[in-house]
C-alpha cells in the first residue's frame, strides 16, 4: 500500500539535509524572539511591552508580504536550479531585490516621518502610540536590509542549500540579542535606551547579516552572482514572476489578516482576558513544537521544484506522495510527544512560572492539546500547499486552499460560536482547528488529480552581458 515510500535512503538523507538546517533556523528565530520579549517584558510598566507590540502589528504585514515575494520566487528558483539555468536566478533574484526593497522603503519612509499618525491608526492609547512611535522610526529601517538578506537567503534554500540561511540568521539573531541587551539596559557604556534601544539593536543586527550576504554573494563559487542580471532582469521573467508570486502574496496577506482575526473574536468573549493570555502563551509554545512541520513544506518545495525542472516528470508525483505522508507520519509522531509533553511537563512545569491564572492555565493546556490533536492533518496541508502544490507551480490553487477554509468556514464558525451562541472557548478553538480536516480533503482531491505539476521555466529573452 505504502510502496511508493521505498525510494532508497538516498531520498530519506536528501530531506533529512535540506529539512535540518531549516528546522535549526526556526529554532533559533522562535526561541530568540522569546528572548527579545522577556528583555522588553522587564522594563518597568505595561507600557514598554504594549508599545512594542503595537509598532510589530504593521511589521507582521511587511514580514508576510516579504515570505510571499521569497515564496513566489522560490517557484521559479527550485525549477530553474533543476533545470542549471543560474543567469534565470541571477534575474528573479534581482526582480525579488527591486520589489522587496520599494515595499520596506517605503514603510520604514512613513515609520520615520509620520511613526505617530501612522501607529496611531492601531490604538488610541497616547503615552504607547509615543513610545511605539520612537521604537518604528529606527526598526522601519531596518526591513530594508533584512528584506533584501531574506530574498537572497531564500534563492540559496531553493537551491538546495538552506545551511546559508542558518547560519546568517544565526549571527544575526545572536548579535541582535547582544545588542538588545547593551541598548535596552545602557550596558558596556553604552546609552540606556529602553524600547528604542531594542530598534537599534534590530537595526544593527540587520546591517550586519546584510554585510555577511554581500560578502558571501561577492565569494562564492556555488552560485556565481551577476550584478549585470540581477539588476537588469527582462520584461518577460518580470510578468512571469509576477504570474506566480501575486497569488503567494495575496495568499499570505490574506492568511495573515484572518489568523489576526482570531484573537479579535476572542476578545470579545467573556473572561477574554485569560483567553488572550492563554493564546498568547501557547501560541509560542506551539510555534517552538511545530517547527519540523514548516522544515518539511519548505524542503517538499525544494525538491519539487527541482525535479520538475530537471525534467522528472514520471518521478514528480510519487515524490509529491512520498513528501505528503512523510509530513503526516512526522506530524503524528510530534503529535503524540506534544500531548504526552503538555500533560506532564508544559502544563505542571511551564505554565506556572509565567504568573498566569489557574483558568488560564487551564485554557492555554486545552489550546496546545486540541492544536496537537490536529497536528498530523494540519503537517500534511502545509506540506501540500507551501511545499507540493507551489512547489510544482500550481500556486492558484494553493492560495484557494489555503484561504477558502480559513474564510468561508473557520472564521464564521468560530464567530458562531464565540459571539453569537457565546459557547465556551474549548467551541471556538475546536471552530479554528475544523479548518484543517476541510483543507485536507480539499487539497488531497487536488493532489490526486496530478492537475498542479507545471514547469514554469519556459521563458526567452536577450542574452544580457555579463
Amino acid at each position: 500500500m505504502l510502496s511508493y515510500m521505498n525510494r532508497g535512503g538516498a531520498f530519506y538523507r536528501d530531506v533529512v539535509r535540506l529539512a535540518l538546517p531549516i528546522v535549526f533556523q526556526n529554532l533559533i528565530t522562535e526561541s530568540l524572539a522569546l528572548v527579545d520579549t522577556f528583555m522588553v517584558g522587564s522594563l518597568p510598566g505595561d507600557a514598554p511591552m504594549a508599545a512594542v507590540t503595537l509598532a510589530n502589528i504593521p511589521i507582521f504585514v511587511i514580514l508576510l508580504l516579504i515570505f510571499g515575494l521569497q515564496s513566489g520566487a522560490s517557484v521559479l528558483i527550485s525549477q530553474f536550479w533543476g533545470k542549471g539555468d543560474t543567469d534565470s536566478i541571477n534575474r528573479v533574484i534581482g526582480i525579488g531585490f527591486y520589489a522587496a526593497g520599494s515595499i520596506t522603503l517605503l514603510f520604514a519612509l512613513v515609520m520615520y516621518c509620520f511613526p505617530v499618525e501612522f501607529l496611531g491608526l492601531f490604538s488610541n492609547n497616547r503615552e504607547v502610540v509615543e513610545l511605539a512611535a520612537g521604537y518604528g522610526r529606527v526598526v522601519g529601517f531596518s526591513y530594508v536590509f533584512n528584506s533584501i538578506t531574506q530574498v537572497y537567503l531564500g534563492a540559496h534554500r531553493s537551491m538546495e542549500n538552506p545551511k546559508l540561511g542558518l547560519c546568517v540568521l544565526g549571527v544575526s539573531m545572536v548579535s541582535n540579542t547582544f545588542l538588545n541587551w547593551v541598548f535596552i539596559f545602557g550596558n558596556l557604556g553604552a546609552p540606556r535606551l529602553g524600547v528604542v534601544g531594542a530598534a537599534v539593536g534590530t537595526l544593527l543586527a540587520r546591517m550586519l547579516e546584510f554585510a555577511v550576504m554581500v560578502t558571501y554573494a561577492a565569494r562564492s563559487r556555488r552560485f556565481p552572482f551577476k550584478p549585470a542580471l540581477v539588476f537588469r532582469p527582462g520584461r518577460e521573467l518580470l510578468a512571469r514572476y509576477i504570474r506566480y508570486s501575486t497569488p503567494v502574496v495575496l495568499n499570505e496577506t490574506l492568511w495573515g489578516l484572518g489568523t489576526a482575526l482570531y484573537p479579535t473574536i476572542m476578545g470579545y468573549m467573556e473572561g477574554s482576558t485569560e483567553i488572550l493570555a492563554a493564546y498568547a502563551i501557547s501560541g509560542n509554545i506551539e510555534k517552538v513544537c511545530t517547527v519540523i512541520v514548516f522544515a518539511t513544506a519548505g524542503t517538499a518545495a525544494i525538491i519539487i521544484g527541482r525535479e520538475i525542472g530537471a525534467g522528472r516528470m514520471d518521478t514528480v508525483y510519487d515524490t509529491g506522495r512520498t513528501l505528503n505522508t512523510l509530513a503526516f507520519l512526522s506530524g503524528l509522531v510530534v503529535s503524540v510527544l506534544g500531548i504526552l509533553g503538555t500533560l506532564f511537563f508544559i502544563s505542571p512545569v511551564v505554565y506556572p512560572n509565567f504568573g498566569l491564572s489557574r483558568e488560564a492555565q487551564s485554557i492555554a493546556t486545552m489550546m496546545l492539546l486540541v492544536t496537537f490533536a490536529f497536528l498530523s492533518v494540519r503537517s500534511f496541508n502545509t506540506t501540500n500547499i507551501v511545499g507540493v502544490l507551489r512547489g510544482g507551480g500550481d500556486v492558484r490553487a494553493a492560495t484557494l486552499n489555503d484561504l477558502l477554509p480559513l474564510w468561508c468556514f473557520a472564521l464564521p464558525l468560530s464567530a458562531l460560536f464565540g459571539l453569537v451562541l457565546k459557547l465556551d472557548i474549548f467551541w471556538v478553538y475546536l471552530g479554528i482547528s475544523l479548518e484543517n480536516v476541510l483543507k485536507f480533503f480539499i487539497g488531497l482531491w487536488r493532489f490526486r488529480s496530478g492537475a498542479w505539476i507545471h514547469d514554469v521555466t519556459q521563458v526567452s529573452y536577450r542574452k544580457s552581458p555579463e
